[in-house]
């Protein structure tokens, strides 16, 4: 019903860029809200950054001025500009969408995954 494909990872030096995309198909009465989250080894899946239907945007703490999450809406594609980026921003990111999909009794929402793509900061 959803399919999400993440690109843009790579290699990067600290303090370099790269902007990551995430381009979402299939058939759905609405996406409530998408986001990026990332995994390194070891540690737990975390929200990095979403954003709602209303472009209203969340970061977490760590990520914040260095981040930016967006939107085109004409090319169903949500990006994540990183900056300035650090080592600790090695990690796996995965694009999540909160997806209306209508249902008989109404509109239900799920969470759909991309498969992820690499980030790694190093020198």
């Amino acid at each position: 019903q959803v399919q999400l494909v993440e690109s843009g990872g790579g290699l990067v030096q600290p303090g370099g860029s790269l902007r990551l995309s995430c381009a979402h198909s299939g058939s759905f009465f609405s996406i409530n809200a998408m986001g990026w989250y990332r995994q390194a080894p070891g540690k737990e899946r975390e929200l990095v950054a979403a954003i709602t239907r209303g472009d209203t945007t969340n970061y977490a703490d760590s990520v914040k001025g260095r981040f930016t999450i967006s939107r085109d809406n004409a090319k169903n594609t949500v990006y994540l500009q990183m900056n300035s980026l650090k080592a600790e921003d090695t990690a796996v990111y995965y694009c999540n969408a909160n997806v209306g999909i209508r249902r008989v009794g109404g509109v239900v929402y799920s969470d759909y995954w991309g498969q992820g793509t690499q980030v790694t900061v190093s020198s």
